[in-house]
């Protein structure tokens, strides 16, 4: 007797072919008779199969799909699989500069084809026809954009989707749809209105202008990378990660669960337990810089992870209107590798590695000390130490450290003088590590030159006097605050419904501040701002504690981003410094880092196309915005004075704010 399988997928309507089929006796513990693969038709015949009890079981996509039959003798059997993978093909056209989902397309207007699915189906390529031909670009693994031409009817779309396979052909499955174009010089509004020479209104029509959309651009994904990656390095999950190990108030300590290597967790591990019985001497400190340490190699590498908790590093809907489309994950991770190329290595990083090392191959990057750089960079930026420097972090804790030593102020006052300790008894072991570690910590001096080098900015006062530099980028300023001014020239003809604006000058300084960044990636590039961050950091945890927030007697109804601003902002008050908030310089630090990591690690040298430009500032003006008021907020100068393009040292600027808030 004959055996026919049939393997289908949407509810009977396409076949799946080079689906893996298996004939399994069901007396037997289902012990494998014989397995096939499907042909073009979905179809396999297992033949002169003895009659008797059997399952038929088909593997496809990731999906496992079986039925039970009985052979009788005499006559032949078939059976029918199907695999509600769930694809459709979904049309989307622009409207209000967003996509919007339609039932027909428009001749001569551009239209988005998707291959939705509504499974995670195990999918590795998406091969699209057309008949007639038309003009086609892919927009993401499972999209695809058409230009339908003038006078075009119909279109026949056609499908084939392949499955990751790693043994064997894959299977494939193929779906089509015939796409209908209405005429350009006919559309319904609202149902009222049918304008197709003649024009017959029903009742008033309003009329809406809307900006000029742009193409998407593969380094959009890269966009998407940074904000996920810095969001993801945020102070909110460095502290839920550090309290997660520590648990201070059970006296419990505990690796984190997303430690994964065994050799790090193990170390970790030691030290948390040896932690309990050293409370005294520097143990304590060198387990949360080493704790500090190991959180920023988790977050490091260009990846996009959705995260797990309230503290997500990822918000879909926000990503979603800054693109001006809906996406999954998956379609964004498959953006990004296409992005990364098949050496899944910035682009950058990929040129700048050929034009100076034209004879190493990348397998020649063996050991991991060196690779790690090149293909798993991590996204910091010194400019976040910068400005958190200029914020007075850095002092604040360096007072606190003074007071802790029993160790006056310099001059006539010292206003820490009458404070009691006593708040800060539960910390004594961390602080007393902090000042045992100032030998291994970076000098002001020390980051200062190289906050010269990266972007030609200067620190003033005592510790840096007389710094004389061999190298500078002294350009930086002007290109950067060029670059804001020209955003904000694009964003006024941006919103203007009746312009199209021009994105060449925006895209011209992308590459003129691309270019010096790039100058400055020397010397101490990427060693010196993670020691920065690093050392930062654990200062902004010490400083967020509730022991040295009682200490200083913080206000509590500020509404501050993140707690230990409100320690820095009363030590500027007691010690007299500037009376800017360090909000603002916190809000300088973090959206600065995202805009310079953007334009770093972008190959904006090989980019001709507006678009990319223009996708740039739509989708980091929030941080553009906020970098702008933060930057007038603390230095009290305007970027977007068309006057003159501001390049003076922020340093300058601060330095007069705080001698007229003296002479008040």
């Amino acid at each position: 007797m004959n055996y026919t399988c049939r393997v289908t997928h949407s509810s009977r309507q396409f076949p799946v072919a080079q689906a893996t089929v298996a004939l399994l006796d069901a007396n037997t513990n289902n012990n494998p008779v014989a397995t096939a693969r499907t042909g073009a038709d979905g179809i396999w015949i297992f033949k002169d199969v003895p009659a008797g009890t059997y399952k038929v079981q088909c593997k496809v996509f990731g999906q496992t799909q079986q039925s039970d039959v009985a052979v009788v003798p005499g006559k032949d059997s078939e059976v029918t699989l199907d695999c509600d993978l769930g694809f459709e093909l979904t049309l989307w056209m622009e409207c209000d500069c967003k996509p919007q989902q339609v039932m027909t397309g428009v001749e001569g207007r551009a239209l988005i084809i998707r291959a939705d699915s509504k499974s995670d189906a195990n999918t590795d390529r998406v091969d699209w026809t057309f008949s007639p031909e038309v003009a086609s670009a892919k927009v993401s693994a499972r999209e695809v954009k058409i230009a339908p031409p003038l006078g075009l009817k119909s279109l026949a779309v056609g499908v084939v989707v392949m499955e990751k396979n790693d043994s064997g052909a894959p299977a494939t499955i193929s779906i089509s749809k015939d796409v209908t174009f209405l005429q350009a010089d006919t559309q319904k509004i609202d149902g009222n209105v049918r304008i197709n020479g003649r024009v017959a209104l029903q009742e008033p029509v309003g009329v809406r202008l809307h900006r000029t959309a742009s193409d998407p651009t593969l380094d959009q994904a890269l966009w998407v990378a940074i904000r996920n990656r810095t969001r993801a390095m945020s102070f909110a999950r460095y502290q839920e990660f550090m309290d997660r190990a520590l648990r201070w108030e059970e006296r419990s300590y505990e690796v984190p669960k997303n430690i994964q290597d065994t050799v790090s967790r193990e170390r970790i591990q030691r030290d948390l337990n040896e932690l309990g019985a050293h409370l005294h001497g520097v143990q304590a400190y060198k387990t949360l810089k080493l704790l500090t340490e190991t959180f920023l190699l988790l977050e490091c590498g260009v990846r996009i992870e959705p995260g797990e908790g309230h503290r997500t590093p990822f918000d879909f809907g926000e990503e979603a209107y800054r693109l001006g489309a809906p996406f999954t994950i998956e379609d964004m991770e498959e953006r990004l590798k296409a992005y990364l190329g098949d050496r899944a290595q910035l682009p950058y990083i990929t040129r700048v590695v050929k034009a100076a090392f034209p004879e190493v191959e990348r397998d020649a990057w063996s050991g991991r000390l060196i690779a790690a750089k090149i293909n798993e960079p991590c996204l910091i930026e010194l400019i976040w130490s910068y400005w958190m420097e200029e914020g007075m972090l850095v002092q604040t804790m360096n007072a606190v450290s003074q007071r802790f030593q029993n160790v006056r102020a310099g001059g006539d006052r010292d206003p820490l003088l009458n404070l009691e300790i006593d708040p800060l008894r539960p910390l004594n072991n961390i602080l007393w590590g902090y000042v045992q570690d100032e030998f291994n910590r970076l000098t002001v001096r020390r980051r200062a030159y190289e906050y010269v080098h990266h972007y030609g900015l200067t620190l003033y006062g005592k510790a840096t006097a007389g710094m004389r530099t061999a190298d500078s980028r002294s350009k930086f300023l002007e290109a950067f605050h060029n670059l804001l001014y020209q955003r904000s020239i694009f964003f006024k003809e941006d919103f203007q419904t009746t312009v199209i604006a021009d994105g060449f000058p925006l895209l011209n300084s992308l590459k003129e501040v691309h270019l010096i960044l790039a100058q400055g990636a020397q010397n101490q590039f990427g060693d010196l701002p993670w020691t920065a961050r690093v050392e930062m950091m654990l200062t902004q945890y010490m400083l967020a504690r509730r022991e040295i927030r009682d200490f200083l007697q913080s206000r509590a109804m500020v509404p501050y981003k993140e707690p230990w601003e409100a320690q820095v902002d009363s030590m500027k008050t007691l010690q007299g410094w500037t009376d800017v908030t360090v909000s603002h310089f916190r809000d300088l630090a973090v959206y600065g880092e995202q805009l310079l990591l953007s334009i770093r690690y972008g190959d904006w040298i090989a980019v001709n196309d507006e678009d990319s430009a223009k996708n740039w500032a739509r989708y980091f003006r929030p941080e553009i915005q906020g970098y702008l008021h933060a930057y007038r907020a603390a230095t009290g100068i305007d970027l977007t004075n068309a006057d003159t393009v501001d390049a003076t040292i922020p340093g300058i600027h601060l330095q007069k704010r705080m001698a007229n808030q003296r002479t008040r």
